[in-house]
C-alpha cells in the first residue's frame, strides 16, 4: 500500500515502476497476487535490459523483489530490501505471536474499511495503527495522502492472497549475490525478526538498522539511505 516508487526500484537510479494496482499502472480484475508483481519484475528486468540488475524495494516492493530472487538469481547483481512484512516467516516464533497476532487484528480491521468503501478512512488507519505510527497521516504531504487513498483498493485485493505474507527460505538461498536487509529503529519489533530469519536464508546477506527512522527511510533519511544503496552497488560491482 502505498506510493507507487515504494515498490522495487530495478535498473538505473531513477528506473522506477508502479506495481499492478497502483498509481499509473492498470488493476487487472480479479483476485491478484504477490506472484504475479513478481513475475512483472522478473520480466521488466528482461525485457528492458538491465540484468543482472541492482534492486531496492520497500514493505511488499520488498517482499516482491525478495521472491524471485531464488527462482531467477540470474536477474540480480544486489538486492536491498527494506522492512518486507513477510509475518509468514516468523509464524512460528512464540516471541513474536502476541504482536503478530495484534498486527493481523488491525490489518483485517483496515481491510474491512475499505471493503465497506471508505479509502480515505482505510488508509490512514494503516498508516497510524499498522506502518508508521499516530501523527503520521497529518505529517505527510497532501498528495502522498492522496497516493494512499487512489491505491488503498489495492491494499485489500493484496491481502486477499493467500500467499502475501509467505516467502519460500529454502528457495531465497539460491540467490548468492550481495544483499542488504534494512529495518528501522522506531518501527514496529516483528521486523527484526523476520529480517533476521532471512538473513539466516541468504548466503551473503548483511543487516543494517537506520536509528531514528522507521518503515520509509528513503523519505526520511534520504542521505543514509542512499549511501546504503551505493556501498551495496559498489559491492556488487566487484562480486564475480
Amino acid at each position: 500500500m502505498g506510493a507507487g516508487d515504494e515498490g522495487p526500484h530495478p535498473g538505473p537510479p531513477g528506473e522506477v515502476y508502479d506495481r499492478r494496482g497502483h498509481s499509473r499502472s492498470d488493476c487487472p480484475p480479479g483476485q491478484g497476487s504477490r506472484r504475479e508483481d513478481e513475475d512483472d519484475l522478473a520480466d521488466l528486468i528482461e525485457t528492458l535490459g538491465f540484468a543482472p540488475a541492482f534492486v531496492a524495494g520497500n514493505s511488499f516492493g520488498a517482499s516482491t523483489a525478495l521472491g524471485p530472487a531464488g527462482r531467477h538469481p540470474e536477474l540480480f547483481r544486489g538486492i536491498l530490501a527494506h522492512e518486507p512484512p513477510l509475518l509468514g516467516v516468523v509464524a512460528d516464533d512464540p516471541g513474536s505471536g502476541p504482536l503478530l497476532a495484534e498486527t493481523g487484528r488491525r490489518l483485517a480491521s483496515v481491510v474491512d474499511r475499505l471493503r465497506a468503501g471508505e479509502p480515505l478512512a482505510g488508509a490512514r488507519q494503516f498508516v497510524e495503527e499498522v506502518a508508521f505510527g499516530p501523527g503520521e497521516w497529518e505529517r505527510m504531504p497532501d498528495r502522498v495522502r492522496e497516493t494512499f487513498r487512489v491505491n488503498a483498493p489495492t491494499f485489500a485485493d493484496e491481502q486477499g492472497d493467500p500467499g502475501w505474507a509467505e516467502l519460500d527460505l529454502a528457495g531465497l538461498s539460491g540467490y548468492t549475490g550481495p544483499a542488504l536487509l534494512t529495518k528501522g529503529s522506531e518501527s514496529p519489533p516483528w521486523f527484526a525478526g523476520i529480517v533476521g530469519r532471512l538473513s539466516g536464508a541468504l548466503p551473503q546477506a548483511a543487516t543494517y538498522t537506520f536509528e531514528g527512522a522507521g518503515h520509509i527511510p528513503h523519505v526520511t533519511h534520504p542521505t543514509e539511505y542512499v549511501r546504503r544503496v551505493t556501498a551495496l552497488g559498489a559491492l556488487g560491482r566487484r562480486a564475480p
